[in-house]
């Protein structure tokens, strides 16, 4: 899915959004951040609960439509690199100081 797909797509789920307005502005924020860092920032922002509250606020699987490493180059040092079982070592907090909301 390209991005002018993909924010149709959002833009569509805004528009039939009932309910919370603050609970839709945190997951448009989510995503936002998401495309631009990737899902697994967002992993390591949010715990498991969040984001699926999210997901299900906007009808969406993040790591099926968001990058998991975003287009930022800082954003691969945020989570130290993590990858495959070394991600959820990090979203656990098994390694200190990589469970971090800071981005460099």
């Amino acid at each position: 899915m390209n991005d002018r797909e993909f924010l149709a797509r959002l833009d569509a789920r805004i528009r039939d959004f009932a309910g919370d307005l603050t609970k839709l502005e945190q997951a448009v924020s989510a995503v936002i951040v998401g495309r631009q860092f990737g899902w697994k920032v967002l992993l390591l922002v949010h715990d498991r609960k969040t984001t699926a509250r999210y997901e299900e606020t906007l009808d969406l699987d993040f790591r099926k439509e968001l990058p998991a490493v975003g287009r930022w180059p800082e954003s691969q040092a945020v989570g130290g690199g993590a990858e495959g079982r070394q991600l959820w070592k990090a979203v656990k907090g098994v390694y200190p100081n990589v469970k971090s909301v800071n981005v460099r």
